[in-house]
């Protein structure tokens, strides 16, 4: 196995490992104290990783100021939507409604980028919603605000990602880690003020672990996607909904039904084979542009892996 898988994996699992602590929260802690100091701790490890050849001090010269705020707005709305949902339904349904996002990615793309997307892909992020629809069964079901959540923290997760592919190479690396900081804790901070409860030191190693867990574990990501291609390492994160339904039903006692578990696969299949059909777009593109160079035709531009 490619090492950047690996570490992929290994990527997508702390994440994992910090969802299911967040869940042991559930009537202890409201969502904006757990978020406030979850991303605190979650700075740690990146601020020690400092990217080299930039300064702290540099960190809010910023060529898209407003793009950037925004992007925060979305990535603190996104975090405390999730957050809820993780407290309020079991962990695997949050999961497969988070998916979700690769579909409002693909809607933005069109719509914001003006990018042309295949019919394949259509075809699996369908699959991915209707994955989702049996996992949910609305109409069938009673639904928790949680869901409502978890749908839209997926939406806002899109709309960060696509503020972020405007931006890549145009601003600092230090400066989206900043700016996306600052915002979780204000957005977190603001509304702390309002609930805040007395933690106890168990508690706080608690949130200390969901914050190191998520901070390592996007520095792990960085590393997977400078050694690895995306496409690659992009599936590897269907890896968290197997978690959830191991973490679920070890320590909260959620087991998803038969129709559930059929619900769950679909999200994942159709969500593997959108990577891979990019993955191979994308390198057949590769090569017939490398095949039209040789013969001194037109090149083409290869076609972008999925986004994560």
């Amino acid at each position: 196995m490619p090492l950047g898988v690996i570490f992929a994996l290994l990527s997508y699992s702390l994440y994992s490992c910090g969802d299911a602590i967040t869940k042991s929260f559930t009537g202890q802690l409201g969502v904006f104290e757990i978020g406030f100091f979850a991303n605190l701790f979650a700075l740690v490890p990146p601020a020690l990783a400092k990217p080299k050849g930039e300064k702290w001090r540099h960190a809010f010269r910023l060529t898209h100021p407003w793009l950037l705020n925004l992007r925060g707005v979305f990535a603190v709305t996104s975090s405390i939507c999730i957050t809820f949902a993780f407290v309020t339904i079991p962990l695997a349904e949050a999961y497969s409604i988070a998916f979700l996002t690769p579909l409002f990615i693909t809607l933005l793309s069109v719509l914001v980028l003006k990018e042309k997307v295949p019919l394949s892909r259509w075809v699996f992020v369908g699959l991915s919603f209707l994955g989702v629809m049996i996992v949910v069964r609305p109409g069938f079901r009673e639904l928790h605000p949680g869901h409502f959540a978890a749908v839209l923290s997926a939406v806002c997760s899109a709309a960060s990602t696509t503020i972020l592919r405007i931006v890549a190479g145009k601003e600092r690396k230090l400066s989206v880690i900043a700016m996306n900081g600052v915002y979780q804790l204000a957005g977190n901070g603001i509304f702390l003020i309002f609930s805040f409860m007395m933690i106890s030191w168990q508690q706080l190693l608690r949130l200390m672990g969901i914050g190191l867990f998520g901070g390592i574990a996007q520095l792990i990501v960085i590393a997977a996607l400078r050694i690895a291609p995306a496409n690659h390492v992009a599936p590897t994160q269907y890896v968290q909904i197997l978690w959830a339904v191991s973490f679920g039903s070890l320590f909260y006692h959620e087991f998803p039904d038969a129709i559930g578990i059929v619900g769950l696969v679909v999200v994942v299949l159709s969500g593997i084979a959108t990577a891979t059909a990019d993955g191979a777009r994308a390198r057949v593109a590769g090569r017939w542009s490398e095949f039209r160079a040789r013969k001194g035709g037109p090149k083409f531009t290869e076609i972008e892996g999925p986004e994560l």
